[in-house]
């Protein structure tokens, strides 16, 4: 529900833009620049950009960094014995990932394997391989 202040200036805005007070602003068309961080509190800006510089990064974040490159290494690797030990190494980084999060990692981390256990499943297949 729009209270009378809301309301007012809602209606300004819509006025203005009908009148094309808002056509040729500077910048228009042009991308946002973010990096100033002006949604970040004046207080937490300099540490932030601190970090930002050593380039620092949130666990999270660097996790899910280390994850996509243990799939590009395993993806590349011919010997069986090495797959398996990253593969190994994958699983863990993902199951601490997922202990890590507070809701599901399923939608940020990629199920390679989803739809052919699905298809296998559904066409009733039982075909392992090891």
């Amino acid at each position: 529900m729009i209270n009378g202040f809301e309301k007012i200036v809602e209606e300004r805005i819509r006025k203005a833009q009908e009148e094309g007070l808002f056509n040729n602003l500077p910048g228009a068309g042009q991308p946002l620049d973010f990096s100033q961080d002006a949604q970040i509190p004046e207080d937490l800006r300099l540490p932030y950009k601190i970090l930002k510089n050593a380039d620092c990064l949130p666990p999270e974040i660097a996790l899910k960094k280390e994850i996509l490159r243990t799939e590009e290494l395993l993806a590349q690797m011919p010997d069986t014995a090495e797959r398996y030990a990253t593969l190994k190494k994958l699983n863990f980084l993902i199951m601490k990932f997922n202990a890590t999060r507070q809701g599901s990692a399923r939608f940020d981390i990629p199920q390679h394997y989803l739809a052919g256990v699905t298809e296998r499943l559904s066409s009733g297949q039982t075909k392992t391989t090891r």
